[in-house]
């Protein structure tokens, strides 16, 4: 018969005991940064909703649990101070945001291998900063500063690099230099339209697959490639702003108007707000009477067809080849 050595038996009890407080501990940690990704994606959203006050409570809870899991002072906790120095900026706190901002921006500056990505929203916001205060040519040096690094961390035509192109193009809108302001805005809508077309179109395809082959088709989506909840409010905010300004012009220019509108369709759709889908999209066929392009023109026409099934009558079928219907 063994006989159990007391000793052997206590240090199989202690080691148990320090795998399950290892184990609570990274549970812990995985938790506190589920926790900072969803309040800085949430107050990210809330500050393109135009709810700057919102966003504060949720920036400062991901400053908190930023702190907890990385300590004072890590470059983790910029993201955190640059929502609650745009925050600010909203608010018109302007002496706050500058506080908050001068934080990220020397931690930024002590750690030398800071990403491109960190590096362009502390600009960018910087750029918002200097705007608010009407100092609109630094403002254009630290945007022309977010743009160069989101383009080395995501290439010139990515929509998180589009944002710099856009807070530029409303600087120019501001010093009444329309020619630039609007080559900026087309611009962001080329870049939205482009990324919106490659997820309807990879939404069109699984559907035809679904309807050809079974139910037994499931819809894969890479998340890399789809938008956040962040996201969805920034293309809201910035395809509505810049709508609104082109319908303003007194000179429309009908092609910029059929994509601007198109791009909208589109992004409502992905929110699955049909409703406002097919608002826009009646006014993007609407302005592609004045479009000679018929290959774009046929796209609205196609991607009307998949959200409404229902015949569409046009004024000019001149526009489209009639021989395909």
């Amino acid at each position: 018969m063994s006989v159990i050595n007391p000793s052997e038996n206590s240090s199989t009890i202690s080691q148990l005991r320090r795998e399950e407080r290892v184990h609570r501990e990274e549970q812990l940690k995985f938790r506190q940064l589920q926790m900072i990704e969803l309040t800085r994606t949430t107050g990210q959203k809330l500050l393109f909703e135009g709810k700057h006050e919102q966003a504060v409570p949720a920036a400062m809870q991901s400053l908190r649990f930023a702190i907890d899991v990385y300590g004072l002072a890590s470059i983790e906790l910029v993201p955190s101070y640059l929502i609650l120095g745009e925050a600010s900026i909203g608010l018109g706190r302007l002496s706050q945001a500058e506080e908050y901002l001068s934080q990220a921006q020397w931690t930024v500056l002590k750690t030398p291998e800071c990403s491109n990505a960190i590096k362009s929203k502390l600009y960018r916001n910087l750029g918002l900063l200097y705007a608010a205060k009407g100092e609109y040519n630094e403002s254009l040096r630290q945007l022309a500063d977010d743009i160069y690094h989101a383009s080395e961390e995501f290439g010139t035509d990515d929509i998180r690099t589009s944002g710099g192109y856009f807070h530029m193009g409303n600087v120019f809108f501001r010093q009444n230099n329309m020619d630039i302001s609007m080559s900026l805005y087309t611009q962001v809508t080329e870049i939205w339209y482009e990324h919106l077309s490659m997820l309807v179109e990879k939404k069109m395809s699984v559907s035809s697959r679904q309807e050809s082959i079974g139910p037994l088709v499931t819809e894969v989506v890479d998340e890399d490639e789809g938008l956040d909840e962040a996201q969805e409010a920034e293309a809201i905010q910035v395809l509505n702003a810049i709508f609104d300004i082109w319908e303003q012009q007194a000179s429309k220019k009908p092609e910029l108007i059929a994509k601007i509108t198109h791009a909208l369709a589109m992004l409502y759709f992905m929110l699955q707000d049909l409703n406002k889908a097919k608002e826009f999209g009646r006014k993007a066929v609407v302005a592609c009477e004045g479009v000679q392009d018929e290959d774009f023109s046929r796209n609205i026409v196609e991607f009307l067809k998949f959200i409404r099934p229902t015949p569409i009558l046009f004024t000019n079928m001149s526009a489209f080849d009639r021989k395909d219907d």
